[in-house]
């Protein structure tokens, strides 16, 4: 990245959760627009993207220099072939989230297994906005679904009530399930909302400019209901404690570290072994 230009910081800040080949890709010329829009050249837009993915890359053959983890791995139910749909918000969509080390543990650990995760994270949303898209995410038919949402249901703003109720969130997330039944034969895992560092979100400029503020206490309440599933579920609780352990949240209190997002998918492996 010796070419980036002295902007490019914040263009990559922004290509880390924003994808909007996920919300447009049906628009003329957007691929080829994107470099543009996110203010950097075709080249700079390229090494960016590839930064992100060598450091998920690089996250992934840590985790696998533990004996006992690249075991449970070699023992995760999933069949040949089976196409893995990680579902979520910005913690999802994250260039280096645990859906990409996920991916490239499965690539590195079982390689002749030939699994797919598709990550479908769309940062910035609630369990609505998912629901409305959610038809068309299931086609092709995934083999394997791991949903964490949530996280934008308890955001509040402007210090009020959260945006999504604790009712609707719930329902939401059986609708998303219900249909998936109805539609596909895929087995489900759910992931807990993740706790946040409050201070250092109140402190964030980007949430303070849009006036959005987290309290656990209502990301523990979404927890506890989700822990109420019928399905698997890996309590992100129990990895990144209350208040959130600093040296797993990254800077602005709401999104995991990268330590934080190797956390996510080692829980995950215990989770399913």
């Amino acid at each position: 990245m010796n070419s980036t230009r002295p902007y490019a910081p914040q263009a990559a800040a922004q290509l880390q959760y924003v994808h909007l080949e996920k919300l447009y890709g049906y628009l003329p010329g957007l691929a080829a627009s994107l470099p543009a829009i996110f203010g950097v050249s075709t080249e700079e837009y390229a090494a960016i993207r590839d930064r992100f993915n060598a450091q998920a890359l690089a996250a992934a053959q840590d985790l696998l220099t533990n004996t006992a983890f690249s075991d449970q791995v070699s023992r995760l139910p999933f069949p040949r072939g089976a196409r893995i749909l990680a579902v979520g918000d910005s913690i999802t969509d994250d260039l280096q989230s645990w859906a990409e080390i996920l991916r490239h543990v499965l690539a590195i650990a079982r390689p002749d297994d030939e699994l797919t995760v598709v990550n479908a994270g769309l940062s910035a949303h609630a369990t609505a906005m998912i629901l409305r898209r959610w038809p068309s995410l299931l086609h092709p038919a995934p083999d394997w679904i791991i949903c964490g949402l949530g996280g934008n249901d308890v955001t509040r703003i402007a210090g009020g009530k959260p945006q999504v109720t604790l009712a609707e969130s719930i329902a939401n997330l059986r609708e998303l399930r219900r249909i998936a039944a109805e539609r596909t034969e895929a087995r489900w895992v759910w992931l807990t909302p993740v706790p946040v560092d409050e201070e250092r979100a109140a402190a964030d400029p980007g949430f303070r400019y849009g006036s959005s503020s987290w309290r656990n206490t209502d990301i523990a309440a979404l927890a506890d209901a989700v822990r109420a599933f019928d399905e698997p579920v890996v309590d992100l609780f129990d990895v990144f404690g209350i208040p959130a352990n600093p040296d797993l949240q990254g800077p602005d209190g709401v999104h995991p570290s990268l330590v934080g997002q190797q956390r996510i998918v080692t829980a995950l492996v215990e989770t399913l072994r």
